[in-house]
């Protein structure tokens, strides 16, 4: 297809999209128009997901007022952050009186996903014009599961292209900006997930992380995520930028707004075996003895990573770290700088990693892209550095080195140059 025309479907393609999601939003009931209530604040959108379960089950509750009032605060959520892409909500409706297991452990509990999740019926663009108007055929893994331990999935949530930002914007569905000041991000790459679960439109939702994808959207907007072990949840029926990239592997994790949220929903889903469906997942089931036994031991042993010796926090974090640690003191705990452990140090894991994450020298997350699409300004830049000839690329990695002296920079760049290890 000619330059030209990949541009032009390029911007129709993007403004179809988000006159569908308007258009969406608009024919939904009156109900989702009004404003929430105080009834459904008290008895829905403050209380634990393990109590809304519990009254799902007795059937004291109707899963579909859950929705509802979820589904309201999340459309004021997109509203205010512009976090919303894909909008569930009349299929949701469907699912909860159908589909979804009304006895599971997630019983009528909305939860809110990742754009690159697919679902049946709906689009998993990952902000690519070229993955729009593609929707899926089925259920992915994750949602199946989700229905079966009866949650409802009910919206997807913004991200950026490469997946590899901490911002969550693109050119198919915009900006998502943080629910606490619109000039910040709300981190990446599971930003828009975050901004809705700190607005308060979820109270739990599914991110992936690759590195820091579900902790640093927790960190920027306020709420709490978990960085799941490789092989602990599905990795099957999703989309991505970097498909066939193993070398740092993604993983999907639970985000929600609460600690005590966080807990219960991982619980739940472990118990639901998530391994008869994926291959990829551990035959491990949830270990409750184990949680326990930590739960009621006077004293733990806790490290402290004050900084990696690459980049230091900012004087907030620090403050932040040096607090939870004097806290931890008081209360008895052991407290452990591990800063100045020896090797392998931090920066070696970030080198390898810069090699393993950039095999391919940005082609892959790049062959999705049509002209003149958007692109994450650190994806932009990474991807017309390799693009520069050999030669410039080396003379920069010289000067780096033995002009500005920057060891720890000039030994990522010798890798991308093929110049002389660090001695870092």
């Amino acid at each position: 297809m000619p330059y030209c025309h990949r541009a032009v479907l390029r911007v129709k393609r993007s403004a179809s999209k988000r006159q569908e999601r308007k258009q969406k939003i608009a024919s939904l009931p009156a109900v989702y128009h009004e404003p929430v209530s105080s009834r459904e604040v008290t008895t829905i959108l403050q209380r634990p997901i393990e109590e809304l379960v519990q009254d799902v089950q007795k059937e004291v509750i109707d899963p579909v007022d859950i929705l509802r009032a979820y589904g309201k605060v999340a459309l004021l959520a997109q509203k205010k952050t512009n976090c919303l892409t894909e909008i569930m909500l009349s299929d949701a409706e469907r699912w909860a009186k159908e589909e979804v297991n009304l006895k599971g452990p997630l019983a009528g509990i909305p939860v809110s996903v990742k754009d690159s999740i697919t679902v049946k019926g709906h689009d998993a663009s990952v902000g690519y014009s070229s993955y729009t108007h593609k929707p899926s055929t089925q259920d992915g893994v994750m949602i199946r599961l989700l229905k079966q331990a009866g949650a409802v999935p009910y919206v997807k949530t913004n991200l950026p292209m490469s997946l590899l930002s901490f911002e969550s914007t693109n050119d198919v569905w915009g900006r998502t900006t943080n629910p606490h000041n619109s000039k910040y991000s709300p981190g990446g790459s599971t930003g828009g997930e975050s901004a809705l679960l700190a607005f308060g439109g979820s109270r739990i939702g599914i991110g992936s992380d690759v590195a820091g994808s579900v902790r640093a959207p927790a960190h920027f907007s306020g709420c709490y995520s978990l960085r799941c072990s490789t092989g602990r949840w599905p990795k099957m029926g999703f989309n991505t930028s970097m498909p066939g990239q193993e070398g740092i592997a993604s993983v999907y994790s639970p985000m929600t707004r609460t600690l005590s949220d966080l807990t219960y929903f991982t619980s739940s889903f472990i118990q639901c075996e998530p391994w008869k469906l994926d291959y990829t997942v551990h035959p491990l089931p949830w270990r409750s003895s184990t949680a326990d036994e930590y739960c009621t031991k006077p004293k733990l042993n806790i490290g402290l990573l004050t900084t990696d010796n690459v980049v230091d926090p900012s004087p907030a974090c620090s403050r932040a770290l040096q607090e939870t640690a004097a806290a931890l003191r008081r209360d008895g705990h052991n407290v452990y700088d591990l800063s100045a452990r020896p090797p392998p140090p931090p920066y070696e894991a970030l080198r390898i990693a810069s090699i393993l994450l950039n095999a391919d020298g940005c082609r892959t997350f790049a062959s999705f892209t049509r002209p003149g699409e958007w692109w994450d300004t650190a994806a932009a830049a990474m991807y017309n550095y390799m693009r520069l000839p050999w030669l410039f690329r080396k003379a920069h990695y010289l000067w780096v080195r033995y002009v500005q002296r920057d060891e720890l920079w000039a030994g990522l760049l010798s890798e991308w140059t093929g110049g002389e290890r660090s001695a870092v």
